[in-house]
């Protein structure tokens, strides 16, 4: 595993001999349009293979999913992503990682196992981001996203402060990286998310919306939602799901346009607090289906977006 400082130091001896900095790759902000509608793809051993399939399903941008390589981050690799990534045409909006570590997506033991709440792997989560933050940069990618987890909703929890503290210092690293770092809804409610923006007070924090999730983890409706996070969102994670009602488990994610989420009224509010970033398709299932199903989710979005669009609001 190769460690922050040497990474660093690999880093910078690669960029100058190479000139691979961000100005030189793309700057994400300029490449695309308003709601430009894209997809979340994981980069495994092979990164070519996933930005080759964004470019087949007719989409301009992604968003990365890199924890198969927490730990394994090299110069090397930030030249193979983005050469893939000049070859397809295609720009990565958002940088993620959620681990590293043991996570369970459930509501018995996601709360000791998911984000940053958790102690026992804080730190080498916090860790894995700052130096996916710093493999990023080479990359031009202006944001990074996780999971920070279930953050109480009692604000003198003693977790509570701890992750708040957590979310600063992450931050501020991304933020001397020229970045932002977006918590992704789900675990908690909207507005203990906005509590923990407010009391860490950084411009650089931001929010990952996704759709789905408040509605997967029983948290919110994702129209509500938008008036208390709203101005906050930076990106957007479109997914489609149902209500938990098993109390012991998730919500079933399902096929964009067959779930409860009401697409039209969450980008036009969006649209009117000034969202123009990217639309990233979530898909939460493999093989040929998804594939086909995705197809059908852009043609979807891309309707109801450009309603929203030319309805003249603003």
């Amino acid at each position: 595993m190769i460690q922050r400082r040497e990474f660093l130091a690999k880093a910078g001896a690669f960029a100058a001999a190479c000139a691979l900095t961000a100005r030189q790759f793309y700057a994400a902000e300029n490449k695309l349009k308003p709601m430009d509608v894209g997809v979340l793809i994981r980069i495994g051993d092979d990164p070519e293979g996933p930005i080759a399939r964004v470019r087949q399903l007719g989409l301009n941008n992604c968003f990365l999913s890199l924890d198969h390589h927490i730990g394994k981050f090299t110069p090397q690799l930030a030249e193979q992503i983005g050469n893939a990534l000049q070859k397809y045409g295609i720009t990565a909006t958002t940088a993620e990682i959620v681990g590293p570590g043991r996570l369970v997506w459930d509501f018995e033991d996601g709360p000791s196992t998911i984000g940053l709440v958790p102690r026992a792997s804080r730190a080498a989560r916090l860790d894995a981001l700052k130096q996916t933050s710093d493999f990023a940069r080479l990359l031009g990618i202006p944001q990074i996203q996780t999971h920070c987890g279930f953050i109480p909703e009692n604000p003198r929890d003693p977790l509570y402060d701890e992750t708040v503290l957590a979310i600063r210092e992450i931050t501020m690293h991304c933020a001397n990286n020229g970045q932002h770092f977006l918590m992704e809804t789900g675990q908690e409610t909207p507005t203990t998310m906005a509590r923990a923006i407010m009391d860490v007070n950084h411009p650089n924090l931001a929010v990952g919306l996704d759709t789905a999730n408040l509605i997967l983890y029983g948290k919110a409706n994702p129209v509500d939602a938008v008036d208390i996070i709203g101005p906050h969102v930076r990106s957007i994670h479109a997914k489609d799901g149902k209500w938990p009602t098993d109390p012991m488990k998730l919500g079933e994610e399902v096929l964009i346009g067959t779930g409860l989420v009401d697409f039209e009224k969450v980008f036009t509010k969006l649209h009117k607090l000034g969202y123009v970033g990217a639309v990233t398709i979530e898909r939460e299932i493999e093989g040929a289906q998804q594939m086909e199903d995705i197809r059908k989710e852009k043609l979807y979005l891309q309707r109801i977006i450009e309603k929203v669009q030319s309805s003249g609001a603003s």
